[in-house]
């Protein structure tokens, strides 16, 4: 689980709004409100350097969101922010129901699965690392960089197949490998 000061990206400017500072976010996740109600935000440039800004509002617009930046006054300084990413502490994201995990919570953690190579102990070996969660309209996916150096897996996230995922220990464990498939 990542530290509550640790800084996540949300979103990335896309472009300058308007002629008064405002810039129009491509959120990461469209359906997510938190960028609505954040006091501070972190900005990382393409160049690597981050600085940290107060927001004085924010707003949607459709699936994007227009946010007004302290000291981003006209539309030129707006302008300079595009491709800029917009991050938020952990520690403001909202609390999560049982059973849920934010995916920024488990990027870097162990995936284990049965071990199916006839070992005479059955246990779990180590599948990977998760890179990712990749969210497409029919399930979520997470992609898994493979221990042994080959190409990624891709587990769909069902219960079918994910037992269980522990965000402290920071670990994913499968089922099964049926409907694992590696990437091309």
């Amino acid at each position: 689980m990542l530290a509550p000061n640790a800084w996540v990206p949300l979103a990335e400017v896309s472009r300058a709004h308007g002629v008064r500072g405002e810039v129009r976010l491509r959120p990461f996740n469209r359906h997510s409100d938190l960028l609505l109600s954040l006091d501070e935000v972190l900005l990382r440039f393409p160049d690597g350097t981050e600085h940290e800004v107060s927001v004085d509002g924010a707003r949607r617009a459709g699936d994007a969101v227009l946010m007004k930046l302290f000291s981003v006054d006209d539309r030129d300084a707006a302008d300079d922010l595009r491709a800029v990413v917009v991050c938020a502490k952990r520690s403001d994201f909202p609390p999560l129901e049982a059973g849920e995990f934010y995916a920024c919570d488990i990027e870097g953690a162990r995936v284990l699965c049965p071990d199916s190579g006839g070992a005479r102990e059955p246990g779990m070996v180590e599948l990977g690392t998760v890179r990712e969660l990749r969210t497409y309209p029919s399930m979520d996916i997470l992609i898994v960089d493979a221990s042994d150096g080959g190409a990624p897996y891709e587990v769909p996230l069902i219960d079918s197949i994910v037992r269980m995922v522990d965000v402290i220990q920071s670990v994913v464990l499968l089922s099964t490998l049926q409907g694992v498939e590696r990437s091309p």
